[in-house]
């Protein structure tokens, strides 16, 4: 499965990228979080949410749409 990965704020920092697209097997929000992980070392020190194709998904999740975007904490006021 083919999916495009977009990262905001500071999780575009660590990975010095604003989207890239990634070929899983896996159909998992975990399995995908494990490869984000091994890949991006400083990403287990930051809080953020996911969401796919717009809406707020939990990590127990599975992968249902082609957009995932790792979102920072949002500010409240």
């Amino acid at each position: 499965m083919l999916i495009t990965i977009k990262y905001f704020g500071q999780i575009a920092e660590v990975t010095a990228k604003q989207e890239e697209q990634i070929e899983i097997e896996e159909t998992s929000i975990s399995k995908l979080l494990e490869l984000l992980y091994s890949k991006y070392d400083g990403l287990k020190s930051k809080d953020f949410q996911i969401a796919q194709n717009q809406e707020l998904v939990s990590l127990e999740g599975e992968i249902t749409g082609a957009e995932i975007a790792i979102l920072p904490p949002f500010a409240g006021g």
